[in-house]
């Protein structure tokens, strides 16, 4: 059997080429005529605040005391319940000097609550997107 095929083509070796493609990517801003608008809205709302306060007043009583005390038991102030005492000491000449507390002052915290009511406005936003194409028209789905 013979071969149609010359014998010194078959013996060299057949270059077959190759191809190969490649791919160039990029990105451009295109104006589409297309958009955005947003409308925002605020709302009130009224609140009621219904809450307790506290404040403090102060009492202060001058109570005549007149008691002859010595210079090493002068009183400090204390405490007698609420009632802060605070001595007030005046130095009297005698045939010896002797500490005579002439007065105290009490002093008291009394704490007073009141009802404290108020409206008040609160604000909330809303915002409403609506698109449109170049004609104004909202885009068709």
């Amino acid at each position: 059997m013979s071969s149609s095929i010359p014998e010194s083509i078959t013996q060299e070796s057949v270059r077959i080429p190759l191809i190969e493609e490649q791919l160039d990517v990029g990105t451009r801003v295109v104006e589409t005529g297309r958009g955005v608008r947003i409308h925002k809205t605020v709302s009130e709302q009224p609140v009621i605040i219904d809450e307790r306060l506290a404040h403090d007043e102060i009492d202060v009583q001058h109570v005549p005391v007149d008691r002859i005390v010595a210079l090493d038991e002068a009183p400090t102030t204390r405490y007698e319940g609420d009632t802060l005492v605070v001595p007030v000491l005046e130095e009297v000449l005698v045939v010896e000097r002797r500490l005579r507390i002439k007065e105290e002052l009490r002093i008291t915290r009394i704490r007073h609550h009141e009802r404290y009511q108020d409206t008040v406005s609160l604000k909330a936003e809303r915002i409403e997107v609506e698109r449109f194409d170049d004609a104004g028209q909202p885009p068709t789905p």
